[in-house]
């Protein structure tokens, strides 16, 4: 099963993808990956809109394990939009 949730990247978070020369959504994946081991793929590989940022996640846990894994991506999320506010 895939979702492909849009996300929010603030402008600072933006600003360091560039500076990095990363598209924010890869930017954002690259950070998912090293903080939590998780692997996403950014969206800008499946054509979105322009301005708009999404990932795409392969969900494959076993059902009780769901739970954590969206609750570690969940965290992540937060964590970003502080750091890069």
């Amino acid at each position: 099963m895939y979702a492909f949730p849009r996300i929010f990247i603030p402008a600072k978070a933006v600003e360091a993808a560039q500076a990095h020369q990363m598209a924010p959504d890869m930017f954002y994946c690259m950070k998912l990956l090293e903080e939590t081991g998780i692997c996403v793929v950014p969206g800008s590989g499946f054509g979105q809109r322009e301005g708009t940022y999404h990932f795409r996640m392969t969900i494959l846990p076993p059902v009780e394990k769901l739970k954590t894994v969206l609750q570690k991506v969940k965290d992540f999320h937060i964590n970003f939009l502080e750091k890069y506010a």
